[in-house]
């Protein structure tokens, strides 16, 4: 059974109420439910967190080194500043899904490079919250994943 580390950057905790005409109105706990039985009916055991904070986020990641084969982050405002949690995905030998609720190749200049996709293994954005699932379907394909 394949373990997955689910990652949730700075501010996902307001969604639903946050900027609603980009990212919806889906809360973080909608979406770690259908993350769960996603999960459940792809034979992969999940862990789901999120944090404002970007070393507690580095830490997570760092432990996934022991806990998970495979990461799927949403590093919202962090995609576009943090050379740290590219390091530490890069010290990360399992797959990397980086995943974007809104496009944010069609979003404005500050919302349009991540950084973290230089360390990702792939990228799903502009699913809205269903990247998630399809993260996790993706995975459960991957053989390495």
């Amino acid at each position: 059974m394949k373990r997955v580390m689910i990652l949730n950057g700075p501010n996902l905790n307001l969604l639903g109420v946050r900027e609603p005409h980009i990212y919806g109105t889906t809360t973080l706990a909608e979406i770690k439910d259908a993350c769960e039985r996603a999960a459940a009916a792809r034979g992969l055991t999940i862990a789901f967190h999120q944090s404002n904070h970007e070393g507690e986020l580095v830490d997570l990641i760092q432990s996934a080194r022991e806990s998970a084969d495979a990461i799927v982050i949403n590093p919202a405002g962090y995609s576009f500043t943090s050379i740290a949690m590219v390091d530490a995905i890069k010290a990360f030998d399992g797959t990397v899904l980086e995943v974007h609720i809104s496009n944010i190749h069609a979003r404005d200049e500050l919302h349009r490079h991540s950084k973290i996709s230089h360390a990702a293994t792939g990228v799903i954005c502009g699913l809205g919250p269903y990247g998630y699932v399809a993260a996790l379907h993706a995975l459960a394909e991957m053989k390495n994943g």
